[in-house]
């Protein structure tokens, strides 16, 4: 079953929704991150696409990552709750909600409004050459799992 097109209107008009009824206070049901924390862990794929702000790993990382990693992330195999994280997407400390809810929005319509044909071929910071299905798989499964361990 494919997963919701995040490069549709509808699919991430829902998202921003979801993550509107987020609120400093809200709990997750499993694992030890915050909820703004969450947020800033959310943007961290964005930022790794438009951003240069992320070291991009060596050549030998690389192909661990796509011969280990990459099915795990771009299939539509849900996430296990609790599951390990990248260096790179721990967040430590304190974040500031409200800035941390706008930035992820502003990264997931800014997402929406480039296209799914933006997203053709392009490649990743990790994983190399990804069609836009799996450019899709990424992006929404990541967003789905986080905004469902905050309950929305």
């Amino acid at each position: 079953m494919a997963l919701a097109n995040i490069f549709s209107k509808e699919v991430t008009q829902q998202i921003v929704d979801r993550i509107n009824k987020l609120s400093p206070s809200t709990q997750a049901l499993w694992g030890k991150m915050n909820v703004d924390q969450m947020l800033a862990h959310c943007s961290v794929t964005y930022e790794m696409v438009y951003e240069n702000n992320h070291h991009k790993p060596n050549a030998f990382t690389k192909l661990l990552l796509k011969l280990f990693v990459k099915n795990i992330v771009i299939s539509e195999t849900p996430y296990k709750k609790s599951s390990q994280t990248a260096p790179a997407f721990i967040i430590v400390g304190q974040r500031e909600f409200e800035a941390e809810k706008k930035r992820l929005i502003d990264y997931i319509l800014k997402t929406q409004e480039l296209g799914q044909s933006h997203f053709e071929n392009k490649e990743s910071h990790s994983f190399g050459i990804l069609d836009s299905t799996g450019w899709n798989n990424m992006f929404y499964k990541h967003l789905d799992h986080h905004l469902s361990q905050f309950g929305v």
